[in-house]
């Protein structure tokens, strides 16, 4: 413990009873921030809250960040929970996967509030938390889409792009204050997510799960797929003193698979 000196940092973390949020906050307890998740039910946070309850300070509250009440509700929680905030870790759950061609105007619709509105809704409530706090520091869960759009992923690799163009831009506004804002880009994740999308090209090509996965893996550079808690050694650095100068990036946690400069 202690390696990115964040005892006593309170933190929110969106999205995180399950998968890369949920790795992102066994990590941040492990390093003694004090956290504030969240999920959509309150089944899924009170068990996630006694799963991470013997690895630090830990507080939930469920709520669905599609609906901009919840969302600000969520925050508010946070912050009089943790008695202010020093940093923000934003993610969602996954879109509904699908074509152009096959998705409907309400599949659009509901992933603009699901992936765009969310990070703005949430952003607007927090920055008066944080900006009160001497260590303020943002950092946006998305994905490597926006770099390098993923086939049958057509809401990720349209409607993520605006939350990095919200990173760059308050990277700049807030700057001035001390507060950095920056975003990660996971790649391949082992997660429930992962396993649906596999399913889903299963009964598409008649492949098996195992199959997809395989040729998943072969395009990594480093022939495996990542774990939710590898991004979250990332998110914690970035939080962290130690990046005290990196602001306004994103940062790929893919095994080397973008190919993009």
């Amino acid at each position: 413990m202690g390696r990115f000196e964040l005892r006593g940092f309170r933190t929110l973390v969106t999205a995180s009873t399950r998968g890369i949020g949920r790795g992102v906050a066994e990590v941040l307890l492990e390093e003694g921030a004090r956290v504030f998740i969240s999920g959509r039910s309150k089944e899924s946070v009170e068990r996630a809250l006694a799963e991470l309850r013997p690895l630090g300070e830990v507080y939930g509250y469920p709520a669905d960040i599609t609906v901009r009440e919840q969302a600000e509700d969520l925050v508010e929680n946070a912050c009089e929970y943790l008695g202010g905030l020093d940093g923000l870790v934003y993610v969602t759950g996954p879109p509904r996967p699908g074509t152009f061609s096959e998705l409907d105007l309400n599949d659009w619709e509901f992933g603009v509030k699901l992936l765009t509105m969310s990070a703005i809704w949430i952003t607007r409530k927090a920055l008066p938390c944080i900006e009160k706090s001497e260590r303020g520091s943002l950092v946006y869960v998305t994905s490597t889409a926006v770099r390098e759009p993923i086939p049958n992923l057509a809401l990720s690799n349209v409607l993520r792009v605006s939350v990095h163009g919200l990173v760059k831009t308050l990277s700049r506004e807030l700057g001035p204050k001390g507060i950095r804002v920056n975003a990660v880009a996971p790649g391949y994740v082992v997660t429930d997510r992962t396993t649906q999308l596999a399913r889903d090209i299963s009964a598409r090509t008649g492949k098996s799960v195992e199959e997809v996965f395989s040729e998943w893996s072969s395009e990594v550079p480093l022939r495996r797929l990542g774990t939710p808690r590898e991004v979250g050694y990332v998110v914690a650095f970035l939080l962290s003193p130690l990046s005290s100068y990196v602001s306004g990036v994103v940062v790929p946690v893919d095994g080397g698979r973008t190919r993009s400069l």
